[in-house]
């Protein structure tokens, strides 16, 4: 079964400098890849504006889920 996502490459600003790669998958799973160590990482593993990141881009899968709802049953 394939699962719709979309994929953002984020690199950190401040140490330790890492390379992720954020998978948002449509039914609002994740997956956090640590490209550097070439290993899956929790949100809870990130920090500043890494975690920023994460943060405004749930938010807007947020957002545009509800607007597709709404759009939906309106």
């Amino acid at each position: 079964m394939n699962k719709r996502c979309e994929n953002f490459r984020y690199m950190e600003k401040g140490r330790p400098w890492r390379d992720l790669t954020f998978k948002f998958y449509a039914d609002g799973g994740l997956t956090i890849i640590d490209n550097g160590a070439n290993e899956v990482i929790s949100p809870n593993d990130l920090k500043g504006d890494s975690m920023d990141f994460y943060v405004r881009r749930r938010i807007e899968y947020i957002k545009n889920k509800l607007a597709a709802s709404m759009q939906k049953y309106a």
